[in-house]
């Protein structure tokens, strides 16, 4: 059975998605933006990779934590960055500080040329449920 998870706390939608789909104890999150829960999707980012690399993680946290999970869970994550080169090393300081350096998650970082809502960074991942 798969089930369409939409989290309450976690930021507005930007586009027509679920914010994550469940399927045999894999789940899967849809790419979080820095985009602030309780605000609109039209509100103003904040400045800078660093900035927005830990609010995108705190959004998958919240994420998580709708469907009773952790970043303890996550097997692999998909990065984008509008900015790769100029932003790759900022972003890595950060987005490592969210896991214990023993249990870094499988992870592909891709440069693009643009996000929605005008974003820096993106993320998505897969988490596995305990058993």
């Amino acid at each position: 059975m798969t089930e369409f998870h939409n989290i309450s706390d976690a930021p507005t939608h930007v586009a027509p998605f679920s914010h994550a789909v469940e399927s045999d104890g894999w789940v899967i999150l849809t790419g979080q933006m820095p985009t602030k829960p309780g605000g609109a999707t039209t509100d103003p980012l904040d400045d800078g990779v660093e900035a927005q690399t830990r609010q995108v993680m705190l959004n998958l946290e919240t994420v998580l934590k709708g469907v009773g999970l952790d970043l303890s869970h996550v097997v692999q994550c998909r990065c984008f960055l509008t900015e790769f080169e100029r932003d790759y090393a900022v972003f890595n300081e950060t987005y490592k500080s969210f896991f214990p350096a023993d249990r870094l998650p499988a992870r592909t970082t891709v440069g693009v040329t643009a996000l929605a809502v005008g974003a820096l960074v993106e993320i998505d991942c897969i988490a596995r449920r305990p058993a």
